[in-house]
């Protein structure tokens, strides 16, 4: 926490930058130091990421990638057709919604995850435009959390 509290402010905004493609985002963040424990912290990105513009959305979308974290480590009958399902569904998904596929698999065990994510994005191709921007809002929301806890605690 004492490292980001005490960064210039460029050098905040780039680090929290990697925890949310949103410019404003990292900024607000960055601007309201200090922070005085890690839950006001995380507190506080949710307040930015709820008050998102459609504007600062698609600029966090954009920075996305689609993560072969499912797969990492994979191997056994049936990867092949997995991997290929799991790609077939990010193209179909990005080519619908104009952006990658977002999801937190924070709490999810590495074996699970596979499942969860060819679930998920079969699930959320059925959503409408508009549900499926808040779906992927909330999802960018717990996927900054989890980056912000990694980031506060490899710069403790």
């Amino acid at each position: 926490m004492e490292r980001l509290n005490g960064a210039a402010p460029d050098t905040a905004e780039a680090a929290l930058l990697t925890c949310c493609g949103s410019r404003r985002w990292a900024r607000r963040l960055a601007d309201h130091r200090p922070y005085p424990d890690v839950e006001a912290l995380l507190a506080a990105a949710d307040e930015a990421s709820y008050d998102l513009t459609p504007a600062d959305l698609d600029e966090a979308l954009a920075g996305e990638t689609v993560s072969p974290q499912p797969l990492v480590g994979a191997r056994g009958p049936g990867t092949l057709a997995a991997h290929t399902a799991l790609r077939a569904a990010h193209a179909e998904y990005e080519r619908q919604f104009r952006h990658a596929f977002v999801i937190c698999l924070d709490g999810f065990r590495d074996t699970e995850q596979l499942n969860v994510v060819l679930t998920a994005i079969h699930d959320r191709l059925g959503n409408a435009s508009e549900e499926e921007r808040a779906i992927a809002a909330d999802e960018l929301r717990r996927i900054a959390r989890g980056r912000l806890a990694q980031l506060v605690a490899s710069r403790a």
